[in-house]
């Protein structure tokens, strides 16, 4: 695999039952890269190696007066320095290629999951967690797998060259070939230390920057309330807990680098002293004396790949540990299917809870807990949490679909959708049926001050579908991206509509538009909206009001708010105090009447309050 051919177009599935297997796994899937690195790497040090030898035959040629053998000295050094570049030039070329596809194996990897998992992924690990491993953990990665290659390379050169030294001068080649080994293993005592204190490094740096991405992603709401001192100070302390544990990592990894100093030195010097004792008995002559020193010396090049392979493995090891969890997240649903890929039509039923939304009708359904809302809207689409509550499109589970058919089926809309930077076009360029264009949709939710919202903030642009949207759409109101992220879920046209809470920044009276406008371009169509808004209840073909996690009453707006006050309390935000008795007339406010407030926020002044006055308005 070449850079060029990025990204693959398999990816394989990964070996998640540890951290080193992972690796083991992306290595295996290399092996034609790494054999390649191998080949270059073997060249580039033994060129480097055997300048020693050049340099031996060349002065022994010297002393001796030879000609002949002093010319072929030079021939051979022009050779291995010609090995030596064309080696390192395509050895860091193909270590360069191994480490950027094996990061890209990796990232494609966590791409697929993600999108498999969905939302689902976020609330089994943390953002942070997910983050870290997405962007650093994937370089550390790519960094062990890329360097095994060039460690193996120069592992294989020592042993070559002691193997060399001991055959051409037998008592100073035992020397080396007993000390080469020793610099080798001697920092092995001092690993475990090392990655101790790099994995806590990498644990406080998740934590970092978990909290750095949740301050971000809540700073409009942390200026609201004041508090984006609170967590700035909370992020300087996770960073300097991140800095200290950095800085004592660093210490141990600067001894082990002395260490990787000062004991090749101590070879060497061995070496010499007993190298000038043998010549001055004629044991050897100078020409081997150098040959030998100069061997040592060249030898801690290759030696320093023995502290680069410790530290990538230390690096790499919680770093793959991390990216194998996150990779061994499974649905609790066949994401492969077990039936036909042809998506089914009919009733969409929840088990678990017996919601029944009718297939071609508009069904709202009501919940007192925020968060069961949300969860069982993802169950809806097809993500079910545990085996065995699949919901039922037509009488068939959802989880025995293909994932692209389950999502082709039912297309859920959180309620807080993102929205990419892009062109206003291409934020409409989703898979769809074609049945309904990007215009009609971003008609039916309301869009036109949107539109112009758009073109406003960015002068370059004459057609507003050309407008640039920054990033997450933060130029634009709370209310405009729910409404264009509706736009974009209309434009789909699935067989499903599912929408939790898409109107809950907008004002009234676009409210009751925006209603009207979903119902009347969904008509035929199976919608399930999650709401407590009185304007999207009372328009509704069919409401559900979950209590406990089960279906409580099911009817319309204006039949439930008279008969069930559960329902009452929570579409109409009534504290017990404040609810009549059963029978009791309710004062001035009729039974289809919006409260006063919404999610605590008063009504503007001059926003009609009654269904009755909006119907007429709108």
């Amino acid at each position: 695999m070449q850079i060029q051919d990025l990204p693959y177009s398999d990816p394989g599935v990964p070996d998640t039952r540890s951290g080193p297997r992972f690796l083991w796994w992306l290595f295996r899937n290399q092996l034609s890269g790494q054999l390649r690195s191998l080949a270059w790497g073997l060249l580039h040090f033994a060129s480097v190696a055997s300048l020693p030898f050049c340099v031996g035959v060349a002065v022994q040629a010297a002393v001796d007066r030879s000609g002949s053998r002093l010319a072929l000295a030079g021939g051979l050094m022009a050779l291995a320095c010609v090995g030596n570049a064309v080696g390192d030039t395509f050895l860091h070329r193909a270590a360069v290629t191994n480490w950027i596809t094996a990061a890209a194996r990796v990232q494609q990897l966590l791409a697929r999951k993600a999108a498999t998992l969905g939302s689902a992924l976020t609330r089994r690990v943390a953002a942070g967690e997910v983050v870290a491993v997405s962007t650093g953990d994937v370089e550390k990665i790519g960094w062990f797998v890329e360097a095994l290659s060039r460690f193996t390379a120069a592992a294989v050169t020592i042993v070559l060259v002691c193997v060399g030294l001991l055959l051409h001068q037998p008592a100073l080649g035992a020397v080396v070939a007993v000390g080469l080994p020793v610099l080798a293993i001697a920092v092995l005592p001092l690993l475990p230390h090392a990655t101790r204190r790099a994995d806590v490094q990498r644990e406080k740096a998740g934590r970092a920057t978990e909290l750095a991405s949740d301050t971000v992603a809540g700073l409009r709401v942390l200026r609201g309330i004041g508090g984006e001192e609170l967590f700035l100070e909370r992020y300087r302390r996770a960073s300097q807990e991140v800095r200290h544990a950095a800085v004592r990592s660093a210490r141990m990894w600067s001894l082990i680098a002395a260490v990787q100093v000062l004991l090749p030195g101590l070879l060497l010097i061995t070496v010499v002293w007993y190298g000038v004792h043998l010549a001055r008995e004629g044991r050897i002559t100078v020409g081997e004396l150098v040959t030998v020193y100069s061997s040592v010396m060249l030898l801690t090049y290759p030696i320093r790949h023995f502290e680069e392979i410790a530290m990538a493995y230390s690096f790499s090891r919680p770093s793959a540990r991390r990216a194998a969890r996150v990779l061994s997240l499974e649905r609790a649903t066949d994401t492969g299917g077990s039936r036909a890929a042809e998506a089914p039509t009919g009733d969409l039923y929840d088990p678990a809870t017996g919601l029944l939304a009718p297939a071609g009708r508009l069904t709202a359904v009501v919940c007192g807990d925020p968060d069961a809302a949300g969860r069982l809207a993802e169950r809806l689409g097809g993500h079910a949490t545990e085996p065995d509550t699949s919901v039922l499109l037509g009488g068939v589970p959802l989880d025995e679909l293909p994932l692209d058919s389950a999502r082709r089926a039912v297309l859920v809309q959180d309620k807080d959708p993102v929205l990419l930077s892009g062109t206003l076009r291409e934020l409409l360029d989703v898979p769809a049926s074609g049945a309904v264009g990007p215009h009609e949709a971003l008609e039916a939710a309301q869009c036109a001050d949107v539109l112009a919202a758009v073109v406003q903030g960015s002068s370059a642009a004459e057609d507003p579908m050309d407008a640039w949207l920054t990033e997450r759409g933060r130029s634009l109101s709370g209310g405009q991206r729910q409404r264009l992220a509706l736009a974009r879920s209309l434009v789909t046209d699935p067989e499903v509509l599912v929408l939790d809470e898409p109107t809950s920044a907008v004002d009234s009276h676009t409210e009751a538009r925006v209603a009207e406008g979903v119902r009347a371009l969904r008509k035929g169509r199976t919608t399930v909206v999650f709401t407590s808004s009185p304007l999207l209840l009372d328009r509704a073909d069919r409401v559900v009001f979950l209590h406990g996690g089960t279906v409580a009453a099911v009817g319309g707006h204006r039949e439930l708010v008279r008969a069930e006050p559960r329902y009452r309390a929570v579409v109409t935000r009534e504290t017990e105090e404040e609810a009549p008795a059963a029978g009791a007339p309710r004062g001035d406010r009729e039974p289809g009447e919006a409260p006063l407030e919404r999610d605590g926020v008063p009504r503007e002044d001059g926003v009609p309050h009654r269904l009755e006055e909006i119907e007429e308005t709108a």
